[in-house]
């Protein structure tokens, strides 16, 4: 038969190579058996050449094939027992079977160690540790996290710490992840760095899976610690996670708490219930908005914030309170040189924050103070360091209604358009400019699609006006009439929604103003930024009187402070809470005279006479050096400085805000339970 157009011919090395490829892939025995040709076809005659050629060998034709039988046998090793055929081939037969259990244990040695290699690297061994802290789940905050609880885990050694701190550090911090272990391992290498004293095991493996949950040992934990992911589903793997949790742990008394947080509030409750009486649920998106809100009108606030949160400075601590027990509350502010009182633990378990000075501080209470440990929490008596000569009389003049400017539109610009509302001075406008309708489902009822330009009212307090605009337009930011306003919000779209690096168009829109800036004669404005990524915090393009939020890192450290001591959730809450007790960044005329030198005190006991709790200040001079940017939290009550008009104290307030709930009364926003 004709052969078929165009068929190229097949050469008898493809066809000996097809043969060759097909015997080897029947069976382990045929590759044996080409492998004991292969080595015959070799050794033998080599060993013939050898003896050939050996000037030592018999000369007879049986003598020099006994000798290449022998160097063949010893490099088979098959025995080089010579004599009769059958003595002969015994020896072959017993290096062969020698050479196969010895292969064969080799073998099975090999690749049970490579096995145990493999299950290790993989991290799916059980881990055997006692008091803990369990991390689950891989998040933007993970990194954050997990640094903050190696930062508090290195202090354990310092002697400051071993009096307070030190016995509530955990010896290791455990991640679960559905991530490579190795991957994890050099993530947390890149961002944390050596790990000091601190021991960060990771294992691999969803943690919705109660017998991959298993491996990380959460009854004998300390803390357990449940991320959010970016995904879409991130809430819903999180109720599966915390029941994973209640079914490996159980819902009896004696198990370590659990803290998880979720991004929509419509998840927050069934968390509640999944996480049990131990748990504690936050909600990222709002605490986010709230912060951002909070810094329109506070330039700094967050640089103070950030440095309240982490581990490597002062912290908020609750210590004992009974040298001021059957006494006024503000006599507490100035009972303490290196520590500064900010509010109550009642005995019912109560968090009140900056309460009226003349509030009695029953017995069985604790005191919540900002201080460097537990330990260094000590009492003294400062009001020698009070100078009232220097103390500002004159109330300042009320706040006038502001202008304000958002840029964009995310998920959580709803939530920051309704603390606006609930903090703004009456009278005051916010302007929305975005290219983007507004999802529906989270949209405040008073709000209309920004595609509609307009004009929305809240009552007499904030005025809410939508404009639409192609802000991915270079040439549309750098056409924007910035000189009404009296801040800027810029929001970057949500991850899912934009493009891979939302952080570039927030980058991109910070420079435009900028220029914006400098085209105005150098006007300074205060812009608040909002970011994904803390590594894209030195490039934004800001000035000393803008903030920068990075709402993962913002979670991360609010959890690893919450691991620590569960009473700060209450405490964190009020602060990032539109009701409550706030931290504000006041004009230091407002406590004590420009330009007079004074005593820490001194500022204390005016913020006192206010209403207020003073815990630090920010120098002007200081506040375009980094890291700190001017800002001194918890210094010294004897320190003196002569304060300038710039100036500003940092202090915890009420004034200004919402109607505050009733004392001890519980929040929404973050649901404790529990003693």
């Amino acid at each position: 038969m004709a052969r078929a157009k165009g068929r190229r011919p097949v050469s008898s090395r493809d066809r000996a190579r097809y043969w060759f490829d097909r015997t080897l892939a029947r069976s382990t025995g045929t590759m044996m058996g080409w492998l004991v040709i292969t080595c015959l076809a070799v050794v033998l005659p080599v060993s013939v050449l050898l003896a050939w050629t050996d000037p030592g060998s018999p000369r007879s034709l049986s003598g020099r094939l006994t000798a290449a039988w022998r160097t063949s046998a010893e490099t088979l090793r098959l025995g080089a027992m010579t004599g009769t055929p059958l003595r002969m081939v015994l020896s072959a037969l017993l290096g062969l079977v020698a050479l196969l259990c010895v292969s064969t244990l080799v073998g099975v040695i090999t690749n049970s160690l490579a096995e145990r290699m493999a299950e290790l690297s993989r991290g799916r061994s059980t881990v055997l540790e006692q008091d803990h802290v369990v991390v689950l789940g891989w998040s933007d905050q993970v990194t954050t996290v997990v640094g903050e609880l190696v930062a508090a885990q290195a202090d354990r050694g310092t002697p400051a710490s071993r009096a307070g701190r030190a016995r509530h550090r955990p010896r290791a911090v455990v991640l679960l992840a559905d991530r490579d272990k190795s991957e994890m391992e050099r993530a947390l290498a890149a961002r944390v760095g050596p790990v000091a004293r601190a021991r960060v095991i990771c294992r691999s493996g969803p943690a919705s899976d109660p017998a991959v949950l298993a491996l990380v040992s959460p009854r004998t934990a300390s803390t357990v610690l449940v991320l959010p992911s970016a995904g879409p589903g991130a809430d819903a793997e999180i109720l599966r996670t915390l029941l994973a949790l209640r079914a490996v742990i159980g819902e009896g008394p004696g198990g370590p708490p659990v803290l998880a947080a979720v991004r929509d509030d419509h998840y927050r409750a069934p968390a509640r219930l999944a996480a049990g009486s131990r748990g504690t649920v936050l909600e990222t998106d709002t605490v986010t908005a709230r912060l951002i809100a909070q810094c329109v009108g506070r330039p700094g606030l967050s640089l103070v914030l950030r440095d309240l949160l982490d581990f490597a400075g002062d912290e908020f601590h609750v210590t004992d309170a009974t040298a001021f027990h059957g006494g006024p509350f503000g006599a507490a502010l100035l009972g303490h040189a290196d520590s500064c009182v900010i509010g109550l633990l009642t005995p019912q378990g109560h968090t009140r924050l900056n309460p009226p000075a003349d509030t009695v501080v029953a017995p069985g209470s604790r005191l919540i103070v900002l201080t460097r440990d537990e330990g260094t929490a000590r009492s003294g008596d400062c009001r020698h360091l009070v100078d009232p000569s220097v103390i500002a009389t004159d109330r300042p003049p009320p706040e006038e209604p502001a202008r304000l400017l958002m840029l964009g539109w995310n998920r959580r610009a709803p939530l920051v358009v309704a603390q606006l509302r609930r903090t703004a001075r009456p009278g005051s406008v916010l302007d929305v400019v975005t290219d983007r309708a507004v999802p529906g489902p989270r949209e405040p009822e008073a709000d209309r699609d920004p595609d509609q330009s307009g004009e929305t009212t809240d009552g007499a307090r904030l005025a809410v006006r939508f404009r639409s605009a192609a802000l991915s337009r270079p040439e549309t930011l750098l056409g924007l009439d910035l000189a009404p306003y009296d801040g800027l919000v810029v929001l970057g779209p949500d991850p899912r929604d934009g493009p891979d690096l939302p952080d570039d168009w927030t980058l991109v829109t910070l420079l435009a103003l900028r220029l914006l800036e400098e085209r105005t004669g150098g006007r300074e404005l205060r812009v608040v930024s909002e970011l994904t990524d803390d590594r894209n915090r030195p490039l934004a393009p800001v000035n000393p009187g803008s903030d920068v939020i990075v709402s993962g890192e913002l979670t991360g450290l609010l959890m690893a402070q919450i691991a620590q001591n569960r009473h700060l959730a209450a405490v964190f809450d009020e602060l990032f809470s539109a009701d409550g007790s706030m931290i504000c960044l006041r004009p230091v005329g407002t406590y004590v005279r420009p330009g007079s030198e004074a005593t820490f005190a001194t500022v204390v006991a005016a913020a006192r006479d206010r209403g207020e709790c003073a815990i630090g200040y920010r120098c002007h001079d200081r506040r375009t050096t980094a890291p700190d940017h001017g800002v001194r939290l918890n210094p010294h009550k004897a320190e003196r400085r002569e304060w300038s008009t710039e100036d500003q104290v940092v202090v915890v307030t009420t004034e200004g805000t919402a109607p505050a709930h009733p004392a001890g009364a519980p929040r929404q926003e973050v649901e404790e339970h529990g003693p």
